[in-house]
């Protein structure tokens, strides 16, 4: 049910900027209400859908003055339910859909609203001969605004690192309406605290991303992606070790089991399987170059992998063209929509250091296999940078009613090994509604005070993107 102070500020938003700025229809809004994965439900009366910076901050002012929760929202693409709104209605959505253009591009820089969609940066960036690095499974709907505000990793954290290191400023509005421009990009400015980071991962709780200043860097004249097959996690990390001790051109390397690559071909329409026979273990590595002088991907990944055949490398194979390059990517994009398509599970987007990603891949994939009979863990990630997706897969048919009764004890003990590991309970996903509780039970207490302690100078009234993050 509307709240007479959401009618209020429903009817002052469309008579200052137009019916299109706010969606009514519960049909329209329907598909909005729900996260990617479909384990959160929410409720709102209206998506409200501001065109402009100026527009954001009047919809948020109104907000504050009729003390109106506001949740904020991209491609709707995340994983922790981070832009779905309560469950009760209290809040209204904010989309940012209309704000997509981008103001501004040049060889290093580009200025993109909120709304901009991340394939549509690349194809920007690569209209003038340059590269945004950062890439993802979800790169056809997820949204600038929600990358910055989930400090959004990817397959390139390897070389490029995640959204914050690629973010030169930022536009934002705060909750009381007043707008932060930080989009000068200066390279110094040693005015204090930085703005900028303050978003940057903060899930909307501290106010709206509208656009970001991002970095080029020089687009790709020539890559080659490799298949490779293994039997132990651990020879994946000593093959990374010996690539990077000899090359920098290395962007991307992903390490899948035989679980998930098996999903995939099942699940996923024209995935075929990169090697014949079978193996426990897999990697896709990815060599570049940005110099048409440099030596091709293709060959020196053939160089530095020839050593490694019949030790470390059980098979291989080196992609012969783009698109058997973007074949191999598309297996390892496509594990999450197989599960997905497989059924219900428990998805931990979690992180350890690097060096003790093959142990507890395979140490707590055991532990919670010894824990919770008949299920299973299947692990797969970035092992570049530590990055675990640990997944439980429920024992029964009945996925759902087993998540029910089990799935909170489950997390808490993947969340348990990954403190004792020294690592994160959140990698690249965020801590959005379903990961709050977890972090006030085993977030450092020095960060969880200054966490609180910024929400409630910034956002005093708990307007922004309420029930995420952190209380």
């Amino acid at each position: 049910m509307t709240t007479p102070a959401q009618s209020a500020l429903i009817d002052t938003v469309i008579a200052r900027f137009g019916p299109q700025a706010a969606i009514t229809d519960p049909a329209d809004i329907a598909p909005w209400l729900i996260d990617w994965r479909g384990r959160w439900h929410g409720q709102s009366a209206a998506i409200l859908s501001p065109a402009s910076t100026a527009e954001v901050a009047a919809i948020v002012a109104l907000a504050a003055e009729h003390r109106v929760p506001l949740v904020p929202q991209g491609g709707n693409s995340g994983m922790v339910g981070g832009a779905t709104p309560p469950g009760d209605g209290s809040a209204l959505l904010v989309s940012l859909r209309r704000m997509n253009a981008i103001r501004r591009l040049s060889p290093d820089l580009a200025v993109a609203e909120a709304g901009v969609i991340l394939e549509t940066l690349h194809d920007a960036a690569a209209g003038i001969g340059r590269r945004f690095p950062l890439t993802l499974g979800a790169r056809g709907s997820a949204t600038v605004g929600g990358l910055v505000s989930t400090n959004a990793g990817g397959t390139q954290v390897l070389r490029f690192g995640p959204m914050r290191n690629l973010v030169a400023g930022v536009e934002a509005v705060l909750p009381d309406g007043s707008i932060h421009d930080g989009l000068a990009a200066l390279k110094k400015d040693n005015r204090g605290y930085s703005l900028e980071q303050l978003f940057i991962g903060a899930e909307g709780t501290l106010g709206i991303v509208t656009a970001a200043a991002v970095r080029l860097v020089p687009a790709i004249t020539d890559r080659a992606v490799a298949w490779l097959g293994l039997a132990r996690p651990h020879d994946a990390l000593a093959v990374l070790r010996v690539l990077e001790r000899q090359t920098g051109r290395i962007e991307g390397f992903e390490i899948v089991n035989a679980d998930s690559l098996v999903k995939v071909l099942r699940y996923i329409p024209g995935t075929r399987a990169p090697l014949e026979g079978e193996h426990l273990w897999h990697v896709l590595v990815e060599a570049t170059a940005h110099d048409s002088g440099e030596e091709p991907s293709a060959a020196l990944l053939e160089r530095l992998l020839a050593p490694l055949m019949g030790g470390l490398v059980a098979d291989a194979t080196i992609s012969a063209s783009e698109a058997q390059a973007l074949a191999f990517w598309h297996i390892r994009d496509s594990i999450s929509e197989a599960e997905r398509a497989m059924g219900p599970s428990l998805a931990h987007d979690i992180t350890v250091p690097v060096d003790g990603m093959p142990d507890f891949m395979i140490d707590g994939a055991a532990a919670v296999e010894r824990r919770f009979p008949g299920a299973h863990a299947s692990c797969f990630g970035h092992l570049g940078d530590g990055n675990v997706h640990f997944h439980v897969f429920p024992p029964t048919v009945d996925g759902q009613g087993w998540i029910a009764a089990n799935g909170a004890a489950a997390s808490r003990l993947v969340h348990d090994l990954v403190i004792a590991a020294g690592g994160s309970i959140s990698a690249e996903h965020g801590i959005g509604q379903m990961k709050k509780d977890e972090l006030a039970r085993l977030g450092p207490p020095a960060r969880l005070h200054v966490l609180a302690a910024i929400k409630r100078a910034l956002d005093p009234d708990r307007l922004m993107n309420p029930g995420k993050l952190i209380d």
